[in-house]
């Protein structure tokens, strides 16, 4: 059966399920959405709000490269979904989803299952009268001969503390080897995540000097970028990629733009150039893409997998569904493609949430309208790099240092305040820094 008829075909089951709203995905935006309907129709017997993920807990993506670093403990900023279920009314379902029927209006779930594979519950289907797909994006691979096999990512929680594990012991084993030679890493793609996490793992073998690491130096520590375009963040304005540029380049970081990876070997990658740049550890993080499950849907996807959604966010052709977040190819008015931002995510989780009350009371759709407020580099503690702009400034403004830090930390206080109200928030700010007070600044086991 084609797109077209798989989801315009009509059947008896949608009948069934009214009143069930599916988000698919606790991502930034999936977990602000389900937030949101939770509340709004908490006394509402006949709509349930359901949210999926294949985890049980939450943490912020964008906080990733922290984790794989150990400047961040995942295990403090985690956030249970069943626990902000509770809190804020909706229902959280723990699976995987691996399939979507438009026609019968249900969502597929994989069995769960335990670290030795044996099942906790088998394979399931749930119905849904509205859903919502917000299941986020993952490392695009673009075909080069050994990305996927050999170069690390940080799509996951799992792969960002496997990251650290690994990273931890290359370092304790330089530590107690003075005479090996150096830690060489190379992180593939020049974007945020490239970039932030190279000035972290500087920070993090800095920091660990203190903690009884002697031995340990920036001497030992090779990271390179490597990047196609001709600068860092070529999302971003010019100045933003050539102030990251720099100062990567202070603290040690080598940065190779013009370069385009041919092939990733067991320990080296393999530039258009014909040099094999030595990595113990390499890095995938050059692109994004959907989730692979979502081009056998039979929705409506482009040639990255992401759904193709009209103006209001609607899955194109198919009623009743929705997308949002990195996994739907949206633009604005423009025509110019929504960049993949947490940003974003946000602002497409408030207008589905009004799309979906307006849809249930039989009034019109809001089109999304995407609002670049800017954006924020963090290097760690070395520099914060970025720009602002909004309706109180032409153009954008440019920042760095403190300044550009304290709007960068207030990105993730925003996000917390969606999802656990503002009173929890400010009790969240002052938990992390009791924490802080009587904990390691870098994760040390």
């Amino acid at each position: 059966m084609g797109t077209d008829d798989r989801c315009a075909e009509e059947t008896k089951t949608a009948s069934l399920v009214n009143g069930q709203l599916v988000v698919i995905g606790g991502g930034a935006g999936g977990l602000e959405l389900a937030v949101k309907l939770g509340k709004k129709y908490r006394r509402d017997p006949s709509v349930d709000v359901i949210l999926i993920d294949k985890n049980p807990t939450h943490i912020w993506k964008p906080l990733f490269h922290e984790v794989a670093t150990g400047s961040l403990n995942s295990y403090h900023d985690e956030a249970s979904y069943r626990m902000l279920a509770r809190k804020h009314h909706f229902r959280f379902l723990l699976g995987e989803a691996t399939d979507i029927d438009p026609n019968r209006r249900e969502v597929h779930l994989a069995a769960t299952r335990d670290d030795s594979g044996a099942e906790i519950t088998p394979k399931r289907t749930v119905a849904y009268e509205q859903l919502v797909v917000s299941v986020g994006s993952e490392s695009n691979d673009f075909g080069i001969e050994g990305a996927l096999t050999h170069s690390r990512r940080l799509d996951s929680r799992e792969q960002a503390e496997s990251f650290n594990r690994y990273f931890t012991t290359l370092l304790q084993r330089l530590n107690s080897q003075a005479d090996s030679d150096p830690l060489s890493v190379v992180i593939v793609g020049g974007g945020a995540t490239g970039v932030e996490l190279a000035a972290d793992m500087h920070n993090v073998v800095q920091r660990l000097r203190e903690y009884g690491f002697e031995h340990l130096s920036d001497a030992q520590l090779h990271v390179s970028i490597l990047e196609a375009a001709p600068g860092l963040l070529p999302r971003l304005p010019q100045r933003i990629g050539a102030s990251v540029k720099h100062e990567l380049e202070q603290i040690g970081v080598a940065v190779h733009v013009n370069t385009r990876v041919e092939r990733v070997l067991d320990n080296a990658v393999h530039t258009n150039d014909g040099t094999d740049m030595p990595a113990a550890i390499s890095v995938w993080a050059a692109g994004v893409k959907a989730p692979a499950w979502l081009a056998h849907t039979g929705l409506p996807t482009d040639q990255a997998g992401r759904l193709k959604v009209n103006a209001d966010l609607s899955v194109d052709g198919c009623d009743g569904v929705f997308a949002i977040g990195d996994c739907c190819a949206c633009q604005d008015r423009e025509g110019v493609e929504v960049p993949p931002r947490a940003q974003a995510a946000h602002q497409m989780a408030s207008l589905c949430a009004h799309n979906i009350r307006a849809l249930r009371s039989g009034k019109a759709t809001r089109q999304f309208v995407y609002r670049d407020f800017g954006s924020l580099v963090s290097l760690s503690r070395f520099s914060t790099v970025g720009n602002l702009m909004g309706n109180l400034m032409r153009g954008s403004v440019f920042i760095e240092g403190w300044v550009a830090r304290t709007f960068y930390l207030s990105l993730y206080r925003m996000h917390q305040m969606a999802i656990h109200g503002p009173f929890s928030m400010l009790l969240l700010v002052l938990g992390d820094r009791i924490y802080k007070a009587t904990r390691p600044e870098v994760k040390l086991h």
